[in-house]
């Protein structure tokens, strides 16, 4: 089964922790890692792989979503710069990466602290005492929501 619709069906459950808003097309969620602090998913509600394999009318409404939620996060968690991404190479369901980025957040991985996420080690970014739950989520999940 697919890990996005898998999520996707924990919200309707009500068991996704990571669970902060439904919008019209998708479902925004924190990130369960959170090396970027405020790292948060969109995911769409329809099963496609690619952005163009939606019907225009959803595909505008739901660009117009990801601008938005990309601006909430970007205020929630004063980010210097948005990094906004669709992948799918490994989860081949349309959903977006959304990092709020600031200055430097790379350390020595980058050109003074600056480039791409995936310049970061994948054990780094991954890491288990990245893995953000409890009260610190919460916390993360509020802030969202507020400027959502």
């Amino acid at each position: 089964m697919c890990l996005i619709c898998n999520r996707i069906d924990m919200i309707k459950l009500d068991t996704n922790p990571y669970f902060v808003k439904e919008m019209e097309t998708g479902y925004v969620v924190i990130g369960d890692h959170q090396h970027f602090k405020g790292y948060t998913l969109f995911l769409s509600k329809k099963h496609v792989t690619e952005l163009h394999h939606l019907p225009q009318d959803f595909r505008d409404k739901h660009l117009s979503e990801v601008a938005e939620v990309s601006k909430a996060v970007s205020v929630a968690f004063e980010a210097d710069k948005m990094n906004i991404e669709s992948l799918g190479n490994g989860d081949s369901h349309l959903h977006w990466h959304l990092f709020p980025r600031k200055d430097g957040d790379l350390g020595d991985y980058g050109h003074n602290g600056k480039g791409p996420v995936w310049w970061l080690p994948f054990e780094e970014m991954y890491a288990d005492k990245k893995r953000v739950t409890g009260k610190e989520l919460e916390e993360l999940k509020d802030k969202l929501l507020e400027v959502l």
